[in-house]
């Protein structure tokens, strides 16, 4: 399939839905000066594209007693074994995320536990039995400073606003 361009419009409606995933698409559609199956059928389109990966409610994991975040950096003894390592932390659900890096380490992992005694049980009795992980390095998050989504700035002058920030 040829790559889809993303005109201002498609721009202007994603501008909108990062904002509030939840806003009527009527709404969106009088913003963009067209009609409700227009809006519609182009978020149809995004998803089918996999321009719009879907949309999530977002819970705060300290109100489900989970007030330990973690950064746990993994290295492998075995780089071909990286699958069998992803497909091993996938079943734990405590790890939020996965990121495969740079660097010194091989992946990054997010985990949100209990307590520290939680987090020590999942690094120990978990995560450091899977075979392949050779070693860890375990950060705790002290303070999210900064939670937000990819932004996407609609702006009819410019059509690098993908690139170029504007902090509202």
């Amino acid at each position: 399939m040829p790559k889809y361009q993303i005109d201002d419009i498609d721009q202007k409606i994603l501008s909108f839905l990062v904002k509030n995933a939840r806003m009527p698409f009527l709404e969106i559609a009088r913003e963009c000066g067209v009609s409700g199956a227009a809006i519609h059928q182009r978020v149809k389109k995004m998803e089918n594209l996999g321009i719009i990966t879907g949309s999530r409610l977002l819970v705060k994991p300290q109100t489900l007693g989970l007030n330990v975040c973690a950064f746990v950096a993994v290295s492998l003894s075995e780089a071909n074994k990286y699958p069998e390592v992803i497909d091993a932390l996938r079943k734990i659900s405590e790890v939020v995320e996965c990121h495969f890096v740079t660097g010194k380490h091989t992946l990054l992992l997010k985990l949100y536990c209990f307590n520290h005694d939680h987090l020590m049980e999942i690094l120990i009795n978990t995560i450091q039995n899977i075979p392949s992980i050779q070693q860890t390095e375990t950060m705790i998050s002290l303070d999210q400073a900064i939670e937000r989504q990819i932004w996407v700035n609609y702006d009819n002058n410019k059509k690098d606003t993908f690139r170029k920030r504007k902090d509202s």
